[in-house]
């Protein structure tokens, strides 16, 4: 059974900066990309980034390129979502996500079926 525990959301004043981490219980993660989507109230989930796990390579959505970093720790399991100069549109549930090692470089990983593992969701809230 895979687990994903999410921690670190909060609520923040514009400009300012959070870390997410997801920690991964279950599986190994070598042969996985692990992703952060987010949805808004109202909107649909959308991507914002994925790692793949065993080169630590990345790939982001436009607007959050350079503001956001993901990272991994392999001794502790766990994915962490770096996000600074923080805006109110980012104001969303934040979701961690594993799947197969698919391209980083293609549309499909941008999707949310493209992950069979899905964290509970934590809240970020950027006031202005």
């Amino acid at each position: 059974q895979v687990q994903l525990v999410e921690s670190g959301g909060g609520l923040v004043q514009a400009g300012g900066s959070l870390r997410l981490s997801c920690a991964a219980a279950g599986r190994t993660l070598s042969s996985s990309n692990m992703a952060w989507f987010r949805q808004a109230p109202g909107k649909e989930r959308e991507f914002v980034g994925v790692l793949r796990w065993s080169s630590g390579n990345t790939s982001y959505k436009d607007s959050v390129r350079g503001r956001f970093t993901i990272s991994r720790d392999n001794a502790k399991n766990t994915v962490y979502l770096q996000m600074n100069s923080l805006k109110p549109e980012d104001t969303a549930v934040y979701y961690c996500a594993l799947g197969p090692p698919y391209s980083i470089n293609s549309t499909f990983v941008r999707a949310p079926g493209a992950y069979n593992y899905w964290g509970q969701g934590t809240q970020v809230t950027v006031s202005s």
